[in-house]
């Protein structure tokens, strides 16, 4: 009998503004056995979000005493505030043979591929930087203090792109979107996952 796979986990980054979230939403729609883990923060909840589905909204007290107890897969303070992802959330739906997306910041990232090597990492970069203050802009989320802050750390984030295993540019969000299908999909045809969904056809062929 063929072994059950388990899912694939990646991590997809980028500096505030460069689209990483409508990316990855998009994503996650087109493919049914995609899904993103929902971290926990510590951050002020803002319009139109909800508790449970854009995050878990906590106290720093709790937070910190999680963190303490080890029940976060991976943790880090952005901008003041703290995320982290919940470990057995992570861990469950990669044994039922999800695929899991942790969309966190280049911290997070480092930290899931020290404890997961096989861990897949996206960085996500914009055309400009007078792009990226334009869509934080756009976006109405944040005062201009905030913008300003976020537009300085921008380009120390961008550093971290040459520690990603694939770098998306997104200009045109359809094609950075296509390049993300292109990079679950390359996954799942690797030869440790390949090994065990066509581990039954592969010893019928060389059994001949």
């Amino acid at each position: 009998m063929q072994p059950p796979a388990t899912g694939n986990l990646f991590t997809v980054s980028a500096p505030s503004g460069a689209g990483k979230t409508s990316l990855v939403r998009a994503l996650v729609d087109r493919n049914k056995d995609l899904c993103v883990s929902v971290s926990h923060t510590t951050r002020a909840q803002r319009p139109g979000e909800e508790n449970g589905i854009n995050y878990h909204f906590v106290d720093r007290e709790s937070f910190e005493s999680s963190a303490k107890n080890g029940e976060f897969f991976e943790w880090a303070e952005v901008f003041g505030n703290l995320y982290g992802t919940a470990r057995t959330e992570v861990t469950a739906r990669l044994k039922q043979g999800t695929d899991v997306i942790l969309e966190i910041d280049w911290q997070g990232a480092e930290q899931v591929k020290a404890a997961v090597p096989t861990s897949c990492s996206i960085f996500i970069v914009p055309p400009s930087l007078d792009t990226l203050r334009e869509r934080l802009q756009g976006r109405g989320q944040d005062d201009n203090k905030t913008i300003e802050s976020r537009m300085a750390e921008a380009k120390s984030e961008l550093e971290h792109w040459r520690e990603a295993d694939y770098v998306v540019l997104n200009d045109r969000f359809d094609i950075a979107l296509n390049d993300l299908e292109c990079i679950i999909r390359s996954q799942h045809l690797r030869r440790e996952n390949q090994a065990t969904r066509l581990s039954d056809t592969l010893s019928a062929i060389l059994s001949n």
